[in-house]
């Protein structure tokens, strides 16, 4: 059968190969995959072009940012969209090429690449370039967050396009390989900038326990990842009688100071990405995407569905650059909300969430926490986070968080934690057992706290008796997996699958060097690590 599309960067890729047919798992049709193997080719070309030429500008940084981001799972549906930002990017790399400096040449470098090349390609170095661009699809959320913000980096910027430009290179294993840890590297200092940004802007996180309750009356759920938009909806909100409810990564808003001042940030509303499709079905609320984590909305809820940013999808009303949300607001105050107050609970029938421990927080206590270890009270701190999915296997991560002992910590970040962040599994020491530092970009939070602890015991963080157990399903918990390996982490379990983009080599390579391992069972797993 001739292969209509080709996508293997989410963890549900088909068959755990790729998606190659009519659409894909996620949704997106073969021609917007397609497209969006263009706009990659003409970032590609965009970043060749901007390579050393003095001549290059915000605007082409803003563009490689903005693109990749856009290229992310569950973002962009949109073909017009789409194709009118590769116009932009062509538009980009004209001016810099008809402005570059005297005596330059192109010799056809700044062409758009041909994705299928990377594709079509030896599985070792294909595995080696989709490890580059999907963790700077990755990476480049997390900057385009920080730049919402004002906050930008030269090494980030500069990373992008050597990046971009690598992939475009006929290199092999040892050339890819640096790069492929680079990423890594930069990613940390990436998260290192919007963690800056976040807390210069909204102040440092404080723990904050959030209801799950919906009160009666009109509202609104923002859902995705960005700060900056809920800031807004808040504002335009205000002294309207419309409450706000988080969705899924936007929890850990409600521990951020500057927006925990809103009266109206009420609580969060449903679990994580994966269940939308039922959770939407008769919500008699608008629902706002700041980000990625957009399914293809069901008839039932569509007219209530809102996107902004890079999120688009066809036939959805889409909020601009002037931030205006009076369509949202004027759906809110239509439909009414709910008659009554509305019990929801989580998915283990819990009533509220707990959210805000960031390094500052964690940190905060850290003179408890080293007592605890050293008193025997804390035996093994285990990460226990990620993305959240809809395949099978993913049940191991709650069992995994209530079979662990009671002398145990779990620390958890990003949209895996709602399969057990409504438990309740007690404390230690006045310390509860279960710490929700954030969102995934947060994976900062727990690298910071692992080497304070590291430097409190003069040991590495390797000996710390702390544990890695991942989930991952798209792009940004690729770019923080590189990042730890980066940062020489060992002994990481990864699921519920490992990527399909991974050859056997490559894998062999880590595993060989970072003991990197794949979950098995909660009960085998807690054995292996404890003991």
């Amino acid at each position: 059968m001739e292969r209509k599309m080709f996508c293997f960067q989410c963890e549900q890729t088909a068959g755990g190969k790729g998606c190659a047919g009519a659409a894909g798992v996620c949704g997106k049709k073969a021609d917007v995959a397609q497209l969006q193997d263009k706009l990659t080719g003409a970032l590609i070309g965009l970043a060749r072009a901007a390579d050393g030429n003095t001549q290059s500008t915000e605007n082409a940084y803003t563009l490689l940012i903005k693109g990749l981001f856009t290229t992310v799972t569950n973002v962009n549906f949109n073909e017009d969209s789409l194709q009118a930002l590769i116009e932009e990017v062509h538009a980009e790399k004209q001016h810099l090429l008809t402005n570059r400096p005297a005596g330059a040449s192109s010799c056809g470098r700044n062409d758009d690449y041909d994705m299928a090349r990377v594709w079509d390609a030896d599985e070792d170095i294909r595995s080696l370039k989709a490890l580059i661009l999907f963790g700077i699809r990755g990476m480049a959320a997390y900057a385009y967050h920080a730049g919402v913000l004002g906050y930008s980096d030269d090494t980030v910027n500069a990373f992008f396009v050597e990046a971009l430009s690598a992939i475009g290179e006929d290199w092999g294993m040892n050339e890819l390989l640096p790069i492929v840890l680079k990423v890594g590297e930069i990613n940390f200092k990436c998260m290192e900038m919007l963690d800056k940004a976040n807390t210069e802007t909204y102040g440092d996180p404080l723990p904050t326990t959030v209801p799950l309750t919906v009160e009666k009356g009109p509202f609104i759920v923002i859902t995705g990842h960005d700060l900056y938009d809920l800031k807004q909806l808040l504002e335009q909100t205000k002294d309207k009688g419309i409450n706000i409810y988080t969705h899924g990564e936007m929890l850990p808003a409600h521990a951020y100071p500057e927006l925990k001042k809103y009266p109206h940030l009420k609580g969060n509303f449903g679990t994580a990405w994966q269940n939308q499709q039922k959770e939407f079905a008769n919500l008699p609320a608008p629902i706002l995407f700041t980000t990625n984590c957009l399914m293809p909305p069901k008839d039932s809820y569509k007219d209530r569905v809102f996107t902004t940013e890079v999120v688009s999808y066809p036939e959805i009303v889409h909020i601009g650059e002037d931030k205006d949300f009076t369509p949202v607001i004027e759906k809110a105050l239509e439909l009414g909300g709910f008659a009554e107050d509305v019990a929801f609970t989580g998915i283990n029938g819990g009533t509220a969430v707990t959210t805000g421990f960031s390094h500052s927080a964690v940190l905060g206590v850290a003179d408890k926490v080293i007592d605890a270890v050293k008193s025997g009270a804390i035996r093994h701190f285990f990460l226990v986070g990620g993305c959240d999915g809809a395949k099978p296997g993913r049940n191991y991560y709650t069992e995994f968080v209530k079979k662990a002992p009671a002398d145990t910590i779990i620390l958890t970040l990003a949209c895996g934690k709602y399969r057990f962040n409504d438990l309740d599994i007690g404390t230690i020491g006045g310390l509860p057992r279960l710490m929700d530092m954030g969102q995934c970009n947060d994976a900062y939070s727990a690298i910071r706290v692992a080497v304070a602890l590291a430097e409190a015991f003069g040991c590495g963080v390797n000996d710390l008796p702390l544990s890695m157990i991942l989930s991952w399903y798209e792009q940004k918990a690729v770019c923080i997996l590189l990042t730890l390996l980066y940062l020489g982490i060992q002994n990481i379990r990864l699921g519920p699958s490992l990527p399909a983009f991974i050859s056997p080599n490559v894998l062999g390579y880590l595993v060989e060097n970072y003991h990197i391992a794949p979950i098995s069972t909660p009960e085998e797993d807690l054995k292996a690590i404890l003991g």
